[in-house]
């Protein structure tokens, strides 16, 4: 578990070309600058931890590139002790990202080996989410509702509407929407019945799948 001088070298070039390609928020940037990237991949594959690049990791799934957690970071306008649902633990380097933004952390995984893996991971390294919890992203966490903040890490052919109904009002779910490109959607509650919509350019994400526990 080591974080070398070198390692923290290379986060710092990380940053700069993330800024570069447009994530301007200054608490995003630090974050990903104190979130050990490495530590989340095989240690065979150290070389490419600092690359702007997703990259393969267990149960046929990724580790999101680093740019695109920036981004979705960025357009939830997180606040400080806000309640965040992540659909998608994945490696969790997304919900390390939050952690260190010091929000609240609820996150729920639907593959059985990942999700065992990061429950054990996370704290070894200093990032404890609220709840780490085993089942269908499509369905949220309930029992925690409502949420100030939604971000969704898997490609969804249509919003859920079991995630709008756990979003606070005023609050703000960032989702990727499409089958084989998503666009980056915003979706702001306004009231108990009207949604706000914003598109934030494509992406290609994994697929939300659903069912499957």
């Amino acid at each position: 578990m080591i974080d070398s001088p070198k390692h923290q070298g290379m986060r710092k070039m990380l940053v700069k070309l993330i800024e570069e390609k447009g994530v301007t928020d200054k608490k995003v940037l630090q974050a990903i600058s104190k979130v050990p990237r490495h530590l989340f991949m095989d240690s065979g594959f150290i070389e490419f931890a600092y690359q702007d690049k997703a990259f393969p990791i267990a149960a046929e799934q990724t580790i999101s590139q680093p740019f695109t957690v920036a981004f979705q970071t960025e357009l939830l306008q997180l606040e400080e002790g806000e309640k965040v649902l992540e659909i998608g633990t994945g490696s969790g380097y997304q919900t390390a990202v939050l952690i260190e933004l010091k929000a609240k952390v609820y996150s729920i995984e639907r593959q059985q080996e990942l999700f065992r893996k990061t429950k054990l991971f996370l704290p070894k390294i200093g990032y404890h989410a609220k709840s780490l919890v085993f089942g269908d992203g499509y369905k949220g966490i309930p029992e925690h509702a409502p949420f100030d903040k939604i971000i969704v890490t898997a490609g969804a052919p249509t919003i859920p509407k079991t995630l709008l109904s756990q979003l606070k009002v005023g609050g703000r779910m960032v989702i990727p929407v499409g089958e084989e490109v998503q666009t980056m959607m915003v979706i702001i509650r306004k009231s108990d019945t009207e949604f706000e919509k914003q598109e934030h350019g494509s992406f290609r994400f994994v697929p939300l799948l659903k069912d499957r526990n």
